[in-house]
């Protein structure tokens, strides 16, 4: 035990005072927040751009619709032909011309044009085209003799109200909640099995390559040499994204006070603003804070620790063992594919199962399955998974890293005293008989 300590803080240290692990520990966060600061700038100076567009309505009708805001001028046009609008358009650099030609209703759909010297934004077309087919809709309304007011009355909008047979309610929004928290811990705990393990990996193949692990091995068994590699590089990778984090939230509040920006500003401000304003908007914020007062955040965290451990432990010896099996990054390739696939599974389908159907018999496997629970199971928590399943799940997760640590020890103890041939699975089982 004494060893183990040893090796992880050796592990730690040399990885802390790596040059390229400080240098990307600190200068990520700075290329992170200019990333921020200049996608930033470039949606402000993209969100300035105020576009003009001429309108030439030989209907007399549509042109009604189109009205100038703060982004975009239109301008009106009347008695003159679509020749002299479309050079008129093209001398004042007008960003385009819409033309609307003299059809009746039915037919004149598909003859609405916008001329531009450049090809539209999609979103401008977007916008134009439902701004004309809610006039022409009106229009068709009112030729017909339909009240327009009497429509407009008569809507009605219907929410389902949801709860279940114990009385707990629930709604779409808290679904949509409880996916986000899910996904969010899922996908990060996916994000640090292959960030973190494939620098354990690394590690192993650079001490066997430079005959280190000669030495070591000599007076530190090779289970434990494995476990002090993992630990130690799981905390180092802790240390780096709680820097990360730090450091970002630093530069970021600096960079505001520096450069004079509003984290809290937008082009979208004053619609959101006039969103926030409504009355609908105040009763489903009130639904969102009600929401997130019904999620498990104590069990979701503590879940969170616990299946983040065991599945980061259950794949980081995988990922050792195959260090310790080959002799350089590109023989790898072979042995990462059934490590990735359920990894990817498990996302795939704590996705796609739980929009459906969080607790059907596909997430409800698959939370079971150790190679996939950490995953699917920390999506599923949110949605409320009795606690009987989450413990019966964590001990087969244990287990099955006890296992796999003992698979993996077999083959880490031969496998890096071995050089110059490449492994194949038959002889990584032969392996497990030494």
């Amino acid at each position: 035990m004494n060893h183990l300590r040893l090796i992880i803080k050796r592990e730690y240290l040399t990885k802390v005072r790596n040059k390229s692990f400080i240098l990307m520990t600190f200068l990520t966060p700075f290329i992170m927040i200019g990333l921020f600061l200049f996608v930033g700038y470039l949606s402000s100076v993209n969100n300035d751009t105020v576009r003009t567009i001429y309108v030439l309505d030989e209907t007399r009708y549509v042109s009604e619709a189109f009205k100038t805001n703060d982004y975009t001028i239109y301008n009106h046009l009347s008695e003159i032909d679509l020749e002299t609008a479309k050079t008129l358009a093209n001398q004042e650099n007008a960003y385009g011309l819409l033309h609307i030609p003299n059809m009746p209703i039915e037919s004149v759909s598909g003859l609405i044009k916008f001329y531009s010297e450049e090809s539209a934004s999609l979103s401008l077309i977007s916008s134009l085209e439902s701004k004309i087919e809610s006039k022409l809709s009106e229009l068709k309304l009112q030729s017909e003799g339909v009240n327009l007011a009497l429509i407009e009355a008569s809507k009605m909008v219907v929410n389902i109200n949801q709860e279940s047979f114990e009385g707990v309610k629930t709604s779409k929004v808290g679904s949509i909640m409880k996916l986000i928290f899910g996904g969010a811990a899922g996908y990060l705990l996916f994000m640090f099995i292959i960030i973190y393990g494939n620098m354990i990996m690394r590690s192993v193949i650079e001490e066997k390559t430079s005959r280190i692990i000669e030495v070591i091995i000599s007076s530190v068994k090779p289970i434990q040499l494995m476990l002090g590699k993992i630990i130690g590089t799981s905390l180092a990778g802790i240390t780096q994204v709680v820097t990360w984090i730090v450091l970002g939230a630093i530069l970021l509040f600096a960079a505001s006070a520096i450069f004079g920006v509003d984290l809290s500003q937008s082009s979208q401000q004053d619609m959101v603003n006039e969103a926030l304003s409504s009355p609908e908007s105040t009763d489903k914020i009130q639904m969102i804070i009600n929401e997130f007062n019904t999620l498990p955040i104590g069990n979701l965290i503590v879940a969170f620790i616990l299946f983040f451990i065991g599945g980061y432990l259950l794949y980081s010896s995988l990922y050792a063992a195959i260090g310790a099996a080959v002799d350089n990054e590109t023989d790898t390739q072979q042995f990462m594919i059934p490590i990735l696939i359920p990894l990817i599974l498990a996302i795939y389908v704590g996705v796609f199962t739980l929009i459906e159907d969080p607790h059907g018999t596909v997430s409800t496997v698959f939370s079971y399955i150790p190679f996939t629970s950490p995953v699917v199971m920390l999506m599923r928590i949110p949605f409320g998974v009795p606690l009987w399943q989450q413990i019966t799940s964590l001990i087969i997760l244990i287990l099955t890293f006890m296992f796999i640590l003992w698979f993996a020890a077999k083959i880490y103890r031969v496998g890096i005293l071995m050089y110059g041939k490449k492994p194949t699975y038959k002889e990584l089982f032969k392996w497990l008989k030494y």
